[in-house]
């Protein structure tokens, strides 16, 4: 038979003394990651810009070609019911997701085919701003076809 004494478990200073650190230690973590949210969706354009990418070679190596500027980036998640009609369309589309993925500011990523500079084709995310150029989190993130 186990005995219990006063001192056994943790008084309530020890108990204010860790609930403190984790606070101060929370708050430190908080306030560093609240002064980079523009570099998180920056990284999260560029990666989302890379499976996009990814997905429109897949496309090309299936059916000899891109998806045309008037079938877009929907061509990726829906089979297009515009000529060119692709005859190898894998029945979920290119995409894990079956909605076509947004810019991490809500507008649309920007398909042109071929590219302004010869490429095959650009995916562009116009930043916070929407619109082309810009500076900071306005600024243009483009991903070229080499």
């Amino acid at each position: 038979m186990r005995v219990f004494r006063c001192d056994d478990g943790f008084t309530l200073l020890e108990i204010l003394v860790v609930v403190l650190i984790i606070t101060i230690l929370a708050t430190v973590v908080g306030v560093n990651v609240a002064q980079k949210p523009g570099q998180a969706r920056v990284a999260t354009a560029e990666s989302q810009i890379v499976n996009l990418r990814t997905a429109l070679n897949l496309y090309r190596m299936d059916n000899g070609r891109l998806p045309t500027a008037a079938q877009g980036l929907a061509a990726l998640v829906e089979k297009p019911l515009m000529q060119p009609v692709p005859e190898k369309y894998p029945s979920g589309g290119y995409l894990e997701s079956i909605n076509l993925p947004t810019d991490p500011w809500g507008s649309p990523y920007v398909y042109i085919v071929p590219g302004p500079s010869g490429t095959p084709y650009d995916i562009i995310s116009y930043g916070a701003d929407a619109e082309p150029g810009g500076t900071g989190e306005e600024a243009d993130i483009i991903l070229s076809e080499m």
